[in-house]
């Protein structure tokens, strides 16, 4: 393993890091929140040792193979955490460095979860640096390099392979870094286009590009302690409602949108159980609500598919506190957390397609039953899908339900009872935000002892890497030559 140029190559991604840094510097002067040599000593650290880094390691060769890949993908994400923290260290808004990487990791992961009681009080510059992180991670830390840097244009593949492991991931392009620049720009103009509506809708600029950076994320990081529902407008509840679904989907298929190539769009199946997901369960949820409290069928129905795409797109913002909804819809709640946006989304979870896969081939384990003989294949778009992506979905499927119940037991060993364990397991796993029991949307994870807040950052790198990226370091033969 080229242990050397893995070094350099975190060396200027931690570079990048440092320039996204520096921009707080620029609006903690321009909001005047009097932490600007803070932010600045935050960025200045950063790059000071990404170009020490740099120049001590003079390693030219670019032969950048999976496993340094691999390595390259989680390693980028630990460090870039460990430095996230500088911000809200220096300047005094989160002292405890534990809670700190917590804060960071969170944001990176596009989580959401939080350990901030007073969210309101932190300094303008701190606010914008806590979003930013989310908006670096929603796409990928890698995915962002190969758009803008063209060191990683050799060997670019693995990373892209390693930060974007879903069954089959969608390329618009035959060239990495041509892909990864579509999917920037595509990213990027839905960040602008929702943060300008939002500006229609009467939210402040500060809020609105805030917002803006988390929705598209899928992050769930706001401005103000009680999230979006902080604005009672139904006009800003439905454009981060519309904007949270779109960052959920298929970046590909926005792609396509943007061609006027609608037809392949609707023909994607992955896309039309998305939706069918996420209008049935708006559906159930509107109904339960209108029959169990009454009320405003509009309010009823604002509230649902804002909570359901919420949730299902791992977002996590929230207009209402769905842990007084009733029994029934808490308990839909906790599965939705478990679905995830599409395969090639910033959404974390199981995502649609291995959900949708699963429960096919579970159907169909039955007609293979009654028919031994036959051979009956899971068809995915029309097409047979090969025994071996099936194998990987299953095998997914099993190790996240696994990793869920040890999760589950660690937190319940650590005093946590039943409910706010699996709340917060599912929450952090699943990059979710909010959970159930005590860490549900009127609370966070503050009180949770430091060990619970490291083993739970944890469990979002392993969420946000799709699992077997981070396993695939922890197993000896990773090590092995």
């Amino acid at each position: 393993m080229n242990i050397r140029f893995v070094i350099k190559v975190l060396g200027r991604l931690l570079l990048l890091e440092g320039a996204f840094m520096s921009l707080s510097v620029i609006l903690s002067l321009i909001y005047q929140d009097g932490v600007a040599l803070k932010m600045l000593l935050s960025s200045g650290i950063t790059m000071a040792t990404a170009l020490l880094v740099i120049l001590i390691n003079k390693e030219k060769s670019k032969n950048l193979g999976k496993k340094e890949g691999f390595l390259v993908v989680s390693l980028s994400w630990i460090i870039f955490s460990f430095f996230g923290t500088l911000p809200f260290l220096l300047s005094g808004s989160i002292p405890s460095f534990t809670d700190a990487f917590f804060e960071t990791i969170s944001g990176f992961t596009t989580t959401g979860a939080s350990i901030l009681n007073d969210i309101e009080a932190l300094p303008a510059s701190v606010l914008f640096w806590r979003s930013m992180t989310q908006w670096i991670g929603g796409m990928g830390i890698i995915v962002l390099s190969l758009a803008i840097l063209p060191l990683l244009g050799i060997g670019g593949l693995q990373l892209f392979v390693a930060e974007v492991p879903g069954p089959a991931p969608d390329k618009l392009h035959p060239k990495v870094k041509e892909t990864a620049k579509r999917l920037w720009a595509i990213y990027v103009a839905f960040t602008l286009t929702e943060m300008i509506l939002l500006l229609f809708g009467g939210m402040s600029f500060f809020d609105a590009f805030n917002h803006s950076l988390t929705t598209m994320a899928t992050g769930g990081y706001s401005t103000k302690q009680a999230s979006i529902a902080a604005w009672s407008s139904p006009y800003i509840h439905y454009v981060i409602s519309f904007f949270m679904l779109v960052a959920g989907t298929n970046f590909t298929m926005a792609y396509f949108a943007l061609k006027g190539r609608t037809k392949k769009i609707w023909n994607n199946e992955e896309f039309r159980v998305y939706l069918g997901f996420l209008l049935g369960f708006t559906v159930i949820f509107t109904l339960v609500l209108s029959l169990s409290r009454g009320g405003l069928f509009e309010e009823n129905f604002r509230e649902s598919i804002f909570q359901v795409v919420s949730i299902m797109t791992t977002t996590g913002y929230v207009t209402a506190d769905y842990l007084a909804w009733a029994p029934l819809l808490v308990t839909l709640i906790f599965i939705l957390m478990f679905f995830g946006g599409s395969a090639g989304s910033t959404g974390g979870g199981i995502k649609i397609i291995r959900v949708w896969l699963t429960m096919k081939n579970s159907y169909l384990e039955s007609k293979r039953i009654l028919h031994p003989n036959a051979v009956i294949p899971i068809r995915y778009n029309h097409r047979a899908v090969p025994d071996s992506i099936t194998s990987n979905i299953l095998n997914f499927v099993v190790l996240y339900m696994l990793i869920f119940i040890v999760g589950v037991v660690v937190m319940a060993m650590l005093g946590m009872d039943m409910t706010s364990s699996m709340g917060a397991v599912a929450a952090c796993l699943g990059n979710i935000g909010p959970g159930i029991g005590s860490v549900g949307p009127l609370d966070n994870f503050a009180h949770l002892p430091a060990f619970g807040k490291w083993f739970l950052g944890f469990l979002m790198l392993m969420g946000r890497l799709e699992l077997f990226t981070v396993i695939v370091l922890l197993s000896p033969v990773f090590w092995r030559k």
